[in-house]
């Protein structure tokens, strides 16, 4: 096998997206550092964040849990710049650079993204002179090595890494129940950036919790191939399994999340030929299910005007479709509205869309949503 940037990392990476909170919101930071040090001690050492996580709030957690607790060669950092959320202009966009760094301590980036590219959005990116930008601060030392993260079609990305010879990675939605997902075109993509010689670091391998709890239908495929594992690992360790793979990021959110992902990924072994067949049972499982695929990103709420909660009304509606528990979908939807709209507060803007990395039809999903939760009063 040809040697790729990354191939000796760790192939389990700590997401900051969805650290454990407490009290109004605010990261619960001791149980955050306790799940760093479960991580650093397995001899796992990759860490994801990004200028716009938790309006700043991760990039400071990573300071605090792992920059000031321990030797900077130790463990490798990862951020992004986003150009299209949180930046105004060139000048904006070039200081979340700085901020970043200003935020974690870090000295320098081992691993620099521009942050979700995908078709409404890549011109920015452009515009703002990015690519050069980051390049230079590589030259500076202050970048170790940077790519992007991408959420659109393998003919963008096959513009881009041609456009672009010098990115050295990308970031892909890669997970099994997205594989031949035409909204995603996880394979594609996978496809394209390998024709490239990328490699490649694995976001949502999980698809925002989902594979961790999946259907009935896809348990009972798990559970009779090997009851002892859990099914967040059949996941995780599908896409570790792929060639040209630098890490696999899990956004754990408290410490069995931890424990659990670290009991078959500190010591990881891809998928055997058995296992590769049992994923593909479930994958025919789940495609036989209806579902709104939200990943639960929230980048659809930034912008709405009328505040409608779409990821959480998604995951009650969700509930439904998947399980059959109406009630508790409904349950669940009556806490998403609390302060916020309802779905048939929806004004088809379509800004929910232009922003969805999952190129979901929010609005359309929005209408059934209302017809089921809404004529409950």
């Amino acid at each position: 096998m040809e040697h790729f940037l990354g191939e000796t990392v760790p192939k389990l990476g700590f997401g900051l997206m969805r650290l454990p909170k407490k009290g109004l919101g605010k990261i619960d930071m001791e149980q955050t550092k306790k799940m760093v040090d479960l991580f650093m001690d397995a001899g796992l050492n990759y860490f994801d964040t990004a200028y716009v996580y938790d309006a700043g709030a991760s990039e400071r957690a990573a300071k605090e849990a792992l920059v000031d607790r321990y030797p900077r060669d130790s463990f490798l950092l990862a951020t992004k710049l986003c150009a299209w959320m949180g930046a105004h202009n060139e000048k904006t966009a070039k200081q979340q650079f700085y901020t970043s760094l200003e935020r974690t301590g870090a000295g320098y980036f081992d691993f620099y993204l521009l942050h979700a590219l995908q078709n409404l959005n890549y011109k920015l990116y452009d515009k703002y002179h990015i690519w050069d930008f980051v390049q230079e601060q590589k030259e500076k030392g202050l970048i170790r090595h940077w790519g992007f993260s991408f959420h659109a079609t393998p003919d963008l990305l096959d513009r881009l890494l041609t456009d672009h010879p010098e990115t050295e990675f990308v970031q892909l939605q890669l997970n099994y129940a997205d594989w031949e997902n035409p909204s995603v075109t996880a394979r594609e993509n996978y496809e394209v950036a390998r024709k490239h010689g990328k490699s490649i670091i694995v976001m949502e391998p999980v698809k925002g919790g989902t594979l961790a709890r999946p259907p009935k239908q896809v348990q009972k495929v798990f559970d009779e191939a090997n009851p002892e594992m859990s099914y967040a690992s059949w996941a995780i360790r599908y896409v570790a399994s792929l060639e040209g793979i630098i890490t696999v990021l899990s956004g754990m959110s408290n410490i069995e999340q931890m424990e659990d992902n670290l009991s078959y990924m500190k010591d990881f072994k891809p998928l055997d030929r058995q296992e590769q067949a049992t994923i593909r049972k479930a994958q025919e499982a789940l495609n036989a299910i209806k579902s709104i695929p939200c990943t639960a990103c929230h980048y659809c709420t930034e912008g709405c005007p009328k505040h409608i909660a779409i990821p959480e009304i998604f995951s009650a509606r969700n509930k439904q479709l998947i399980w059959g528990q109406l009630e508790e979908g409904r349950s669940d939807y009556a806490k998403a509205i609390e302060g916020t709209g309802r779905a048939s507060d929806c004004i088809a803007c379509g800004q929910c869309e232009r922003a969805c990395p999952q190129q979901l039809r929010v609005i359309e999903h929005l209408k059934n949503c209302a017809g089921i939760f809404d004529e409950v009063k």
